[in-house]
C-alpha cells in the first residue's frame, strides 16, 4: 500500500515548478502502478500550449476556471470544478487559466518525476534526449 500526503510531498522533490504551473507528483513510474498521478496547479493567466505525443493524460478540475482548446479543431471547452478531459489521441491543446486552477492528473505511461515541457509541449519518455 502506498500512502502519501499532498501537504508533505509539496515540500519534497516531488514538487516540480515550471512556467505557468507547478505539480506535485504523488505517484511516479518508480511506484510501479502503470500510471502517474499528480496534483497540478495552473497559475491564473497561464496560456500553455501542450502536446503529449508520448503520453495519454486524464485531468479532473478540482477548483478554478479556464478553458482547453483542441488545436486540430479549434474547439474550446470551458473548464470548471467537476469537468474532466482526456487527451486520448495525444491531442495538441492549449490550456488557459482564467483563475488559478487545481487539477488532478493521470499520465500513462507514468512520468519519472522531474519532467517539464519540452519546446514542442511534450514530456520526453525516459531514456529519450530532453
Amino acid at each position: 500500500m502506498i500512502v502519501r500526503d499532498l501537504n508533505t510531498e509539496n515540500k519534497t522533490t516531488r514538487r516540480v515548478v515550471s512556467n505557468g504551473w507547478e505539480s506535485v507528483r504523488l505517484l511516479l513510474k518508480s511506484d510501479e502502478m502503470g500510471f502517474s498521478f499528480h496534483i497540478t496547479t495552473i497559475y491564473a493567466g497561464a496560456d500553455l500550449p501542450m502536446h503529449y505525443k508520448n503520453h495519454l493524460e486524464c485531468v479532473y478540475c478540482v477548483s478554478g476556471t479556464g478553458s482547453i482548446e483542441d488545436v486540430a479543431t479549434g474547439d474550446v471547452h470551458p473548464i470548471h470544478p467537476g469537468v474532466m478531459y482526456a487527451l486520448d489521441k495525444h491531442d495538441q491543446h492549449i490550456l488557459r487559466a482564467d483563475t488559478e486552477m487545481v487539477m488532478a492528473c493521470v499520465f500513462n505511461p507514468p512520468v519519472t518525476g522531474r519532467e517539464v515541457h519540452q519546446d514542442d509541449g511534450s514530456y520526453a519518455l525516459e531514456g529519450e534526449p530532453v
